[in-house]
């Protein structure tokens, strides 16, 4: 885990509300003490296209879209 952004639990995110999040600094979102997600908050157009970049990059390696995750979760 990254010792340059602050680590929040899913469940201390979960309970935030969009104006809330709009506030926080960026941070890494962990469940169980595992990564799980960077929570990216944008401050500038820059960082904005910046984030996008990467996560077009990370897509191409891996990763399920919307549906392909519910349908998972449905079939069972």
């Amino acid at each position: 885990m990254s010792e340059l952004i602050q680590s929040i639990s899913l469940t201390e995110f979960r309970k935030l509300k969009p104006h809330e999040l709009k506030l926080l600094k960026s941070c890494e979102v962990t469940f169980n003490g595992e990564y799980l997600f960077t929570f990216i908050n944008a401050q500038t157009d820059y960082i904005k296209v910046q984030s996008e970049y990467m996560a077009e990059m990370s897509n191409t390696i891996g990763g399920k879209s919307l549906e392909e995750v519910t349908e998972v979760v449905d079939a069972q």
